[in-house]
């Protein structure tokens, strides 16, 4: 990390929110749910996919989580009005998940089933390593009612990601895979890039061999190469899986994957906690430091 990464990152909380939502829109679609509409409608023509997200997460009262319950409703009925091409994305904390296993059980079961009277499919994030467990339990739970237009989400460079990937082939599981965000403890995870890598390609190939649909969801180029790799080499057809990238990263590269016949998502993130997220994503990609100093001297 440069010396002006390092200072952007430690700064952000002083950096102006007017300057962090500057840098965002390209990563955001909006605050409203019109907003999500244009942008995945934008992507659609285009030729790509999308899953729409409602910015938020780990709610701490239940009154709230069923607010956001009735919020993400209006998606699903939303996506079906206007003929899109979308799933929706959900985090159990953001639907009482960390209040009471039953009241997230609950709001996510009756967002399963308007998904399911529409034809509709939702990703369940993973979140933090805490809520990983309780996480395979709800959405086991939820499957074994019959709910199958559903999936869950891994990440690589959790310890125990093969483990959970083996037993999730078995299941017949859609999956997202992706390497995974959030700052956990060296016993549980793999800290170096390469090894995380490898471990991404490794789980990738169980999900495929094992015929399991996924979603690779990733912007490193050794890994999207390592993708076509194992694509070619298992001869799968492109129905059989799909890329998946956020909004606004690597747009050039986007293009070049569905130009060569892939399938291919955008993660559509909407809502009016734009800034927590967004200065959440600045602080794992420091990188990005350059728009933000760019939005703060070019007008």
């Amino acid at each position: 990390m440069s010396v002006l990464n390092k200072l952007v990152v430690t700064a952000m909380p002083l950096i102006p929110k007017a300057i962090v939502g500057r840098v965002a829109r390209r990563y955001i679609a909006g605050s409203t749910l019109a907003d999500g509409v244009r942008t995945v409608r934008r992507l659609n023509e285009a030729g790509m996919m999308a899953t729409m997200d409602l910015l938020g997460e780990d709610v701490r009262d239940d009154r709230e989580a069923k607010m956001v319950r009735e919020s993400i409703l209006p998606i699903l009925r939303t996506i079906n009005q206007n003929t899109l091409n979308s799933n929706v994305s959900i985090k159990p904390t953001q639907l009482g998940l960390s209040i009471d296993k039953e009241l997230g059980c609950q709001n996510i079961r009756a967002i399963l089933e308007e998904a399911r009277k529409l034809g509709n499919f939702v990703r369940i994030d993973m979140e933090d390593a805490q809520t990983t467990d309780t996480t395979f339990e709800m959405y086991r739970r939820l499957r074994s009612e019959g709910f199958t237009n559903t999936g869950v989400v891994i990440q690589s460079y959790l310890h125990r990601s093969e483990t959970d990937v083996r037993s999730l082939v078995k299941e017949g599981a859609n999956i997202r895979l992706c390497k995974g965000i959030y700052n956990e403890s060296p016993s549980i995870a793999f800290k170096d890039r390469q090894e995380i890598r490898n471990n991404f390609l490794k789980l990738l190939q169980i999900i495929l061999e094992g015929g399991s649909y996924v979603g690779i969801a990733t912007h490193d180029e050794v890994l999207i190469e390592g993708a076509f790799d194992l694509i070619q080499k298992l001869g799968l057809k492109p129905a059989q899986y799909e890329f998946q990238m956020l909004l606004g990263v690597r747009e050039g590269r986007r293009d070049e994957i569905v130009r060569a016949g892939h399938r291919l998502r955008v993660y559509v993130p909407y809502g009016e906690q734009w800034y927590a997220y967004s200065t959440r994503r600045l602080k794992e990609n420091p990188a990005m430091a350059w728009y933000i100093t760019k939005a703060i001297f070019v007008r």
